[in-house]
This record gives C-alpha cells, structure tokens and sequence, in this order.
C-alpha cells in the first residue's frame, strides 16, 4: 500500500475522535568493562572494528560466556522497576539478516527474562502521577553500527554505501518493554517523554549505563495505535526506532498520533510497520513491515546455561541499590522547603543536581535557587546552552552572595560580576576588585549625590517632609546613576533621612 502523504490532524482534533495507546521499548546500552558475551572492551569511540573479538563476530567454534557484572546490573535494573525477578531465566536465539548482526542472530531473552510484572509511577509536570505497568525487562546484546555515506541526513534513503562498526556489536544491553499504556489522552506525548526521562534518570542513578542518549546509551522505540472513541480493541501500532531525545521522543509520539488520525480519517488502514524519526522535520517516514515475535523464530540459546537466581543474591545487590530518584526529590523539596511549583520548576529544568551541589557547598536553598532559576537560567537561554555548562559554579554563587551580605556589592552589580565570571575574568572578587565595581559607601560621595539629587526634584523633597517615606524611592535612582549603580540604597535612604531631619 502506498504511504499516506495527507496532511496531519490537528492534535486536540485527532483526541477528539481517538484514545491513543503507547508502548514503550527503551534500550539501556550498560557500562561494563567488557561486551555481553565476551572479553572484549566496551568502549565508545575507538577506532572502528578494533573493540572486537572471534565471538562478537560469530565466527565458527567459538563460545560465549556470560557476563557476570551486567546480569547484576540487569538484577538491579529491575528491583529499581519494581519488577519480580525470575529465579530462573535462559537466553535466546532472535534469528533476522541484518549486516549489523554478525552472527546473523542476537542473544537475547524472550519468554524468560531477567525481570517481569513491574512498574514505574511518573510524575508530569504539574504533578499529576501517572503508573506505567512493565511486562518486562530482559538482557540482550547490541548490534553494530551502520554509517550510511552519501545520503541526506544520515539515513539509509539515497544513500550510496554503509560502513559496518562492530564495535557496539556484543555490548550489554537491557530492554525494557511496557505494557499497553492506555487513558493518557491528550497528555501522551508529555508522559513519552516523562518515562523515558525517569528511565534515564534511573540508570544514571544506579550507575550501571552512562545514560547519553546522543550517543545512543539510552534508546526508546515508541509504539502508538489509535482507538475510535467507545472502542474497546487496540489498533494497529507504528513502532518509531530509535529515539535518542527526551524532546524527539514527546515529538514523535504527538506526530504518530496525528499522523494515524488522519489515515483512519481517510479511511485508509494503519500499516504495522517500523517508521524512522527525522529530527529536522519532526516527522517520520516507513521503514519495514513490523514483524510479530513468530518471525523471528526465537529458540533456546545451546551454548548458554540457564542464568539461576537465589534470594541471598538479590537481597545482596538489593543492598547496594542507591535512593531512588522519586525519593530522593521528596527529601530534596522537604529539605530545601520549596514550594510544589518552585520544585517542579527546578526538576524541569534540569537544575536539581546543581542546586544540591551548592546548598552542600555552603549556599541556603533560596539563594541557590535564586542563582540558578534566575540570572544563570537567563544567561544560558541567550546562550542557547544548559545552565550547568554556563561556566558558573557553587564557588561563584557562594562567592557573589558574601559579596552581596558583606555590603560590598548590591543585586545589580553582583549580576554584572557574573556576566564577567562567564567571560572568564576570574572569581567575583577578583573582578569586584579589578574593575572598581565596590559598593559606593563613602557618606560624603554619596552626600554630594543626594544633595544633587534633592536639588533637581524639589517637589519629591517635599512630599517626604509631608510624611510620605516612600517618595524617597524617587531619590535613590538618580542616586544610583550618580554612582553607577554602585551605591548602596539602604544607606542611601538613611542619609536622606537624616538630612531632612526625619526619623525612618
């Protein structure tokens, strides 16, 4: 059947007339030393081809040997997912011909895994949780990787040749498989990314995967169908391969939906198939007939014994497993005494890490957030950069808050200070000292500035010596410009006062 190239339903339309129903394959590439099945090193980056062994290329004779080290990972994996884990579980032949697959199979794990029968509670961003059942979680090993030269953007459509890296090929792998996600409506797209967010943030926090998903450490296959209102029967899914951002993931799935509503619109049938995601465009295009779990012909891996667990095993690395990500974010906010919203701000912007950093450096919660949410964040966005790569640090937000309440330098200047921190002219302090950015706190500078000042606006001198305190604002601005932002309002105020012969 031929692609269907109508337009795209609008969003809120399509969830008119449709209930969406996802699923998710996430693969988690793990930081062992060496691949799955053998000694080779499990590195990225080297020189193409020279991170393998007789056994990552399958060839005749040779056997393969578990690593031990990535089935505890995978164990780990799953007891941070909830998930039960099998007292006993074997791998699998996944038999398909791909140049990538140098065996001509994977070693993977289907009707027993390491891990099943789990679940993850995901938090959206205004709060509402939202519980992600997962069917499993079983260990496999990657494929290599094919570079395609000659085409556009990378991909293999129009492309004149592919280089083959096995490199990757072997290295340990844990996918994990969700259950049809149902009753997220128009909130789909945001809970994509929210799992595949908590998922990474999960590995990271165990430690077992270096969690880059530029590099293609972490990579989520997104499933979407789409069901007529009232039905109560799964539609036909689209798999969209490998997605390796948070943000094209949320994209993809708002995508598929659309794009399906409108070949059910059309009356047209939804083609079970692997679609690939274009990031530049934000859309996807066919790549080949899904295939079911038959055509694989899955059968028991000959070479590999049973992988058998026992409860003193699990309860062991149990132990070692470090808080969990949710919790640790409720003793984060009960500790700092954020706000709901002023916590969710931060953990949307990626700034909880930074913010602990520096309240453990000596900064008191409201500082560090008033530095990072703030004029740091600021920075950044004109920037077009994280905040955490602006070139600012704990130190520097410690440093310029010592300035601020030793009286040295008010607000304004400390944010100019931290401009020319960025530029790399030093500490806070070196720079106040450099480039003569003090706070004004010579009386009689600041007198001749007041006095200037009450002279030029006679009538706000009067409405002070009618009562009206608050008229003093007026003064301190031309004050300020005087001094170049560099006086001190609080004494400015005072003088003034003083001068007027009235008590503040």
């Amino acid at each position: 059947m031929a692609a269907y190239t109508a337009d795209l339903v609008d969003f809120d339309e399509a969830l008119e007339r449709y209930d969406p129903v996802l699923g998710f394959e996430v693969h988690v590439e793990l930081n062992t030393r060496t691949k799955m099945f053998s000694d080779a090193p499990n590195a990225f980056g080297d020189v193409p081809n020279s991170n393998v062994t007789p056994v990552d290329l399958g060839l005749p004779g040779v056997l393969p040997v578990v690593n031990k080290t990535a089935v505890e990972y995978s164990i780990m994996l799953g007891l941070a997912l909830n998930c039960q884990i099998a007292e006993s579980c074997r791998f699998a032949r996944k038999n398909y011909f791909y140049p990538d697959t140098p065996k001509n199979f994977q070693t993977s794990q289907y009707d027993e895994p390491i891990a099943h029968d789990g679940y993850l509670d995901i938090e959206l961003a205004d709060g509402e949780v939202f519980r992600v059942e997962i069917e499993r979680a079983h260990m496999e090993e990657d494929a290599g990787k094919l570079t395609h030269m000659g085409g556009a953007a990378g991909r293999i459509q129009g492309a004149d040749f592919s280089l083959v890296d096995y490199n990757r090929a072997g290295v340990p792998l844990v996918e994990i498989v969700t259950k049809p996600i149902t009753g997220a409506g128009k909130r789909a797209p945001e809970l994509a990314k929210a799992y595949v967010g908590a998922i990474r943030e999960i590995v990271k926090a165990l430690g077992i995967s270096d969690a880059r998903m530029e590099r293609g450490n972490v990579r989520c296959d997104a499933n979407v169908s789409l069901m007529p209102k009232g039905a109560t029967k799964f539609g036909t899914r689209s798999e969209t391969k490998n997605v390796n951002s948070l943000r094209a993931v949320e994209h993809a799935v708002r995508h598929e939906i659309q794009r399906h509503a409108a070949v059910l619109d059309s009356g047209e049938a939804i083609v079970q198939e692997t679609r690939h995601w274009h990031e530049d465009t934000r859309t996807t295009t066919s790549g080949r007939p899904k295939s079911d779990a038959d055509d694989y012909r899955y059968f028991p891996e000959p070479d590999l014994l049973p992988i058998v667990t026992n409860e003193a095993w699990i309860e062991e690395i149990r132990a070692r497993l470090p808080e969990p990500p949710a919790e640790r974010r409720k003793r984060l906010q009960a500790d700092w005494g954020y706000s709901d919203a002023e916590f969710r701000d931060v953990v949307n912007a990626g700034l909880m890490d930074a913010i602990e950093e520096t309240i453990a450096a000596g900064a008191t919660p409201a500082v560090a957030r008033k530095w990072w949410m703030g004029e740091i964040s600021r920075l950044a966005k004109n920037a077009d950069v994280e905040p955490t790569d602006l070139g600012a640090t704990p130190a520097t937000i410690i440093e310029l808050d010592s300035l601020i309440q030793g009286k040295k330098i008010n607000d304004k200047i400390a944010r100019q200070v931290l401009e020319h921190v960025i530029a790399g002219e030093g500490t806070p302090g070196e720079i106040v000292e450099k480039r003569g950015l003090a706070v004004v706190n010579d009386d009689s500078a600041l007198g001749e500035a007041i006095d200037a000042a009450m002279a030029e606006m006679p009538g706000v001198v009067e409405k002070i010596k009618g009562g009206k305190l608050q008229a003093v604002g007026a003064l301190i601005g031309p004050v300020m410009k005087a001094t170049r932002g560099q006086a001190d309002a609080a004494r400015v105020r005072e003088l003034v006062l003083e001068k007027l012969g009235i008590e503040g």
